[in-house]
Formats: structure tokens, C-alpha cells, sequence
């Protein structure tokens, strides 16, 4: 479980570290919010994909879900999700039809997380509920690519 949590943890430093616009390779990343437009996410789903980069939404959201570690990446209108379980998702993230909704697709197939309608964000705390089986989930912000204290973390490696 410690080695799936680290390989997710290490996916989302990666997609939060990546730039789209880059081919420079110069290791800077300073791309400012919502200022990449010519990144597009397709999903494939056909279920609606937001028309907005993310705003408040953006950064790497982490929370403790039935046990499990669950992280939260949205990058402009990008989004993935990796849970200690393994699973992996990708998708998009924005503003569509006045609210802000999350659309999700996981490799394994697992529809949870599918579409998710964002019910507040702030500074420090997001609260989704989730179209699927699992309902209302509330995330914390991670700040710096630090995990925020208290998530169960003791047995992973550096």
C-alpha cells in the first residue's frame, strides 16, 4: 500500500511539475495559473468538457478516504487522480454550464470519481460530491508539494 501511495505521490509531483508549453527544457516551470491555453485536455467521454481553465481549483488537493490516501491534481483545465488502492485517473477540470465540475476517467474502470460538481473551494479546502457511489468528499490543499499533516504517511520512504 506505502509503495502504490509513493508511486501516486510521485505521479502527482510529476503532472503538477510539468509544463505543456515547455520545449525548452530549461527546468524553469514558471507558468503562471490558467495562463497555458494551448493545452487541451480530451477524455474521450463525450459527457461534457469544462470551457475553462480551473481558477481555485488549481494545485494538488489531497484527502483520507475509506482508508486510502487519495490525490488530487488539477493543472489549468487538466486533472488526475491516484488513490493507495492504484488507481489512476485522468481528465478535465473547469467551469461548465455555471458550475465547476471535475470529469474523470480511471484505467481501471473504476466510475467513483467519474464526474464530480465542485461545492466550495478556498485557499485550504475542496468539497466535491461525486456523481458515482461515493458521494461528497472533502480534500486539503498541499502546499509546496508538501502533504499537509496528519495524512498517514509514517511507513513512506523519502
Amino acid at each position: 500500500m506505502a509503495l502504490a501511495l509513493a508511486a501516486g505521490l510521485a505521479g502527482t509531483l510529476a503532472l503538477t511539475g510539468c509544463s505543456s508549453d515547455s520545449g525548452s527544457g530549461s527546468g524553469n516551470g514558471s507558468a503562471s495559473p490558467g495562463a497555458s491555453t494551448s493545452g487541451t485536455a480530451d477524455t474521450g467521454s463525450g459527457s461534457g468538457t469544462p470551457s475553462t481553465a480551473a481558477g481555485k481549483l488549481e494545485g494538488s488537493w489531497v484527502a483520507t478516504t475509506g482508508g486510502k490516501a487519495v490525490a488530487l491534481v488539477i493543472t489549468g483545465k487538466q486533472a488526475g487522480l491516484f488513490t493507495t488502492g492504484g488507481t489512476v485517473c485522468t481528465g478535465t477540470a473547469g467551469d461548465e454550464a455555471g458550475m465547476q465540475m471535475i470529469h474523470l476517467k480511471c484505467t481501471d474502470g473504476n466510475k467513483d470519481r467519474a464526474t464530480g460538481m465542485v461545492d466550495s473551494v478556498n485557499s485550504t479546502t475542496l468539497k466535491v460530491t461525486w456523481s458515482g457511489k461515493l458521494g461528497k468528499e472533502s480534500y486539503t490543499k498541499a502546499e509546496g508539494g508538501q502533504l499537509p499533516s496528519g495524512l498517514p504517511t509514517a511507513s513512506l520512504g523519502s
